[in-house]
C-alpha cells in the first residue's frame, strides 16, 4: 500500500526550529517528486517546497525561501522539511504529497501534521 506519513509537527516558539518528516512507503523516489504544502485556518492550501525525483532539485515559495530547507534520504525513503526562524504565519497543517514523473498533479497525499507557532 502506498503511504505518505508526516511527523514532527507540534508547538514551537517564534524564531525557533522544527523538522518535519514525510516517510514514504512503496514509492520509488527516483520516479516521484515530493512536495510540501500547508493550510492555515481559513486559508487556501499553499505549496511551499518540492524536491524533484531523479536529480533532487529543490524549489521554494517566496514565503519560506531562506528559512525552510527540503531534503531527502533515499535509503530511508523519507523527505524532510527543516523549518528555521519560524513565524506566526507558519502556523498551519503541513502535508506532503507525491507527483509522478511527467505528471501535473500531486496524486498521493499524507494525512498532515499540525505546526503551531507561539509568540
Amino acid at each position: 500500500q502506498i503511504q505518505l506519513v508526516e511527523s514532527g509537527g507540534g508547538a514551537v516558539q517564534f524564531g525557533g526550529s522544527l523538522r518535519l518528516s514525510c516517510t514514504i512507503s512503496n514509492l520509488n523516489l527516483d520516479y516521484w517528486a515530493i512536495g510540501w504544502f500547508r493550510q492555515a485556518p481559513g486559508k487556501k492550501r499553499e505549496g511551499i517546497s518540492c524536491i524533484s525525483s531523479r536529480d533532487g532539485m529543490t524549489d521554494y515559495a517566496d514565503s519560506v525561501k531562506g528559512r525552510f530547507t527540503i531534503s531527502r534520504d533515499l535509503r530511508k525513503n523519507t523527505v524532510y522539511l527543516q523549518m528555521n526562524s519560524v513565524q506566526s504565519v507558519d502556523t498551519a497543517v503541513y502535508y506532503c504529497a507525491a507527483q509522478r514523473v511527467g505528471g501535473t498533479t500531486y496524486d498521493i497525499w499524507g494525512q498532515g501534521t499540525q505546526v503551531t507557532v507561539s509568540s
